[in-house]
């Protein structure tokens, strides 16, 4: 299997929110209880100020979307279009880590290095714009992956918009490129 990367385009957008909702849906259930998944839908999603910004990225393979993610030099840390608590102020490099953000894998492709490749792919991105740091918020499905590439827990917390507590982890890297 041979992945390939290219940039969203708002055409995107209806695949992307599918392979999401599978991703939530088929991922999430061995980490979180029926409510907390469907709580999580609420709560996650695309935001399309990502794919406007040309920093979101998807991830084939022969054609076919396996994963999707990005980064912003954005202040949201999380939440899709429909999350109130969007702020579209610009980071500062000097000071602020930029963020990785709206991270899915399509369950037929789970661990086969689309999240890695994400990964990659923002350090690479944001440090060109010279950001020397990387924050996300991550599921409690996608903590092992970003634990194995280097992040490091900042805080638990929960985010009950959903209607369920949902359990999150704010994580911070360092970028070494």
């Amino acid at each position: 299997m041979t992945l390939t990367s290219r940039l969203a385009t708002r055409a995107d957008v209806d695949v992307l929110r599918a392979l999401m909702d599978r991703a939530i849906a088929e991922l999430l259930p061995g980490f979180l209880s029926d409510e907390q998944v469907r709580a999580s839908a609420a709560i996650m999603g695309l935001d399309t100020q990502l794919i406007d910004d040309g920093t979101y990225f998807v991830i084939e393979s022969d054609g076919v979307p396996a994963g999707c993610g990005g980064w912003s030099r954005r202040a949201t840390l999380y939440g899709g279009d429909h999350a109130a608590s969007r702020d579209s102020a610009l980071l500062d490099p000097a000071h602020d880590p930029a963020r990785v953000r709206a991270m899915y894998t399509d369950p037929a492709y789970k661990r086969r290095g689309v999240g890695r490749m994400i990964l990659e792919l923002c350090e690479r991105a944001a440090a060109d714009e010279g950001f020397t740091r990387l924050e996300l918020m991550a599921t409690l499905a996608g903590e092992p992956l970003y634990r194995s590439y280097g992040f490091a827990e900042v805080e638990r917390t929960e985010d009950a918009r959903g209607g369920a507590p949902v359990p999150i982890v704010r994580m911070r890297r360092d970028i070494t490129s």
